[in-house]
């Protein structure tokens, strides 16, 4: 069966720990990471098209997209929204 390559918008996170700057989507669940941003990014999308080739290889791409929260929207796939990302202040118990 010949596949072909349909572009996909992903919210992605960029963010650093330490020296390493991790990328990281919640529409597919799936980070990876790199030396430098760019890095991170390039390893980014090629984990995303791993990430699609093997769930086609294996048959469950349309279960796992479902699991994930995507819609199916008559011969699309479209991920969940991102509505925000911010930064929120909680306090949380430890022991000292």
């Amino acid at each position: 069966m010949k596949r072909v390559k349909v572009e996909v918008n992903l919210p992605v996170s960029v963010f650093r720990e330490g020296k390493t700057f991790i990328a990281y989507t919640p529409a597919l669940d799936l980070s990876t990471c790199g030396k430098n941003y760019d890095e991170a990014k390039k390893r980014f999308n090629e984990a995303v098209e791993i990430f699609f080739e093997e769930t086609l290889k294996r048959g469950t791409l349309s279960e796992v997209l479902q699991e994930l929260g995507w819609k199916r929207v008559k011969t699309k796939w479209m991920p969940p929204a991102v509505v925000s990302q911010e930064l929120e202040s909680v306090k949380v118990p430890l022991n000292a």
